[in-house]
């Protein structure tokens, strides 16, 4: 087994988890690689046909606009495209740390581009369906621009144990990853376009 180097950045991620069953972490990437990354999402935008989101899983997925009103685009994995090999990478690191460090056992992950168009939201809720609890933990990375503003909305509202409610700004750059079975949340209503890569990580 290779020598198991500690990475303060990771071990912050890891500690949240631990601790709050959520994480937030800004600079994941450079200024330059999230620019580059909107860059690219908004290509394929204009390239690409964009699915209207769906809730439920396999055979129960429906449309459902008063519950969420994202367009997703899925990642292959295998893309060749440098970027997208670099996120891929750069996951992968972390997921690599984390289960060395919290032994969640994560074999795979899914990920898509997910637009928010003005005037959507996602209500609350859970990541997990009741006919397959895989999901372990949700990533969800920003792509909005660096001037994103609190009057443009968009927070992911995070559920705490105790009622409160925690609001994350939607910040370019920002990473934030928390379980998928027992973290409520809900995206705020959007008053500009919003741009993410969210995921799932899978035991």
């Amino acid at each position: 087994m290779s020598e198991f180097i500690i990475d303060p950045f990771f071990e912050q991620i890891v500690d949240s988890l631990a601790e709050q069953k959520y994480a937030i972490a800004d600079h994941f990437f450079t200024p330059q690689e999230v620019q580059d990354l909107r860059q690219l999402m908004l290509d394929k935008q204009a390239n690409a046909n964009f699915k209207k989101a769906a809730i439920g899983n396999n055979n129960g997925q429906h449309i459902a606009a008063e519950v969420r009103g994202d367009f997703i685009l899925w990642i292959d994995e295998h893309s060749d495209h440098p970027l997208e090999q670099l996120y891929f990478a750069k996951v992968d690191a972390l997921v690599k740390y984390i289960n060395r460090t919290l032994y969640l056992g994560i074999k795979e992950g899914e990920f898509h581009y997910a637009i928010y168009p003005e005037g959507t939201f996602y209500k609350k809720h859970l990541d997990v369906f009741k006919t397959d609890n895989r999901r372990t933990l949700s990533v969800v990375f920003y792509l909005n621009s660096e001037d994103w503003k609190e009057e443009y909305g968009g927070q992911l509202a995070i559920y705490k144990p105790d009622g409160s409610q925690l609001k994350v700004t939607p910040t370019a750059g920002r990473l934030i990853i928390f379980d998928s079975k027992t973290v409520e949340h809900e995206v705020l209503p959007v008053n500009k376009t919003r741009f993410s890569i969210t995921g799932w990580l899978k035991s």
